[in-house]
């Protein structure tokens, strides 16, 4: 008997479910916000490494180019949300996806330039 009212139950359940309807306006909208803050992020993260490497061969210390480079990262959202008026509609795994790919970026485009450079000479 339990059997027969558990088995009525779920066919219940799946029938009263139904998908949303889903907005392609607002899909497209949000990723093409999310496509131009990456290519602004890409900027910076192009500047910030240039930046870096410039110090770094001016002969400043290993610290004035990490600080100038953390400075950088922590203004990033700043920046993007002042130069796009869409950024808005970006979740915390959005900006936390930009930060970390900021961060990680500059790094590589100032160890690489470093390296490059050392061996070069």
């Amino acid at each position: 008997m339990a059997k027969k009212a558990r088995k009525k139950l779920e066919d219940e359940e799946e029938a009263a479910f139904e998908f949303p309807v889903f907005d392609d306006a607002a899909f497209v909208k949000k990723e093409f916000a999310l496509a131009t803050g990456l290519i602004v992020a890409g900027v910076l993260t192009l500047g910030l490494g240039l930046a870096a490497w410039a110090l770094t061969a001016a002969g400043i210390p290993w610290w004035g180019p990490l600080l100038v480079g953390l400075l950088g990262v922590i203004a990033t959202p700043f920046v993007i949300s002042r130069l796009r008026t869409s950024s808005s509609l970006y979740t915390k795994g959005d900006w936390a996806g930009l930060i970390f790919f900021v961060f990680f970026g500059y790094l590589a485009i100032w160890f690489l330039l470093v390296d490059l450079v050392a061996r070069a000479s």
